[in-house]
């Protein structure tokens, strides 16, 4: 039987955005990420981040940093016994300052459903019983591409989210 995901961004919804956040001192946890990954962990929700980060593209950091920030995030939460499942990462931007990475419109790049559609197939998902959660309108037009109910997080608890969009 397939499974329910809960797709979650980074910057902004798991962790402060400070603008492209990449150095371990930038890792600051938004108010209550720990608790609202614990509870979709318990409510048998495959927890996957979905993330744009140009900042790649842009020539501000290399894709290994990015990897290695994305896994310093996943241990952070698992301190909190917080479990992340998967982590998808777009690293394409129209106005890339390095050719590897530039690409007019990134199928992965939110908007684009790419990197939901990519976890539906390849962790056996079902997207009619996921949600999407994110603070951008390009994060709801994902969810709406890949047929995943979107919530938009405008601040505040990330806990309190989580445990009214399950309520409902």
């Amino acid at each position: 039987m397939k499974r329910p995901a809960a797709f979650l961004d980074r910057d902004g919804v798991l962790i402060v955005d400070s603008g492209y956040p990449h150095r371990p001192d930038q890792l600051v946890l938004i108010p209550g990420a720990a608790e609202a990954v614990k509870r979709l962990n318990d409510a048998g929700f495959v927890t996957v981040i979905v993330t744009n980060q140009s900042g790649v593209a842009r020539g501000l950091f290399s894709e290994d940093t990015m990897h290695g920030f994305n896994a310093l995030l996943v241990q952070r939460l698992a301190e909190d016994g917080a479990r992340i499942d998967a982590v998808y990462a777009c690293p394409f931007h129209a106005e890339a300052v390095d050719a590897r990475y530039r690409h007019p419109d990134h199928p992965d790049r939110k908007p684009n459903p790419g990197m939901l559609l990519k976890a539906v197939a390849e962790h056996d998902l079902d997207p009619a019983r996921s949600l999407m959660i994110g603070d951008q309108a390009s994060d709801m037009e994902a969810a709406r591409r890949a047929g995943v109910a979107g919530y938009r997080f405008e601040g505040g608890n990330l806990d309190h989210l989580v445990a009214a969009a399950l309520s409902s």
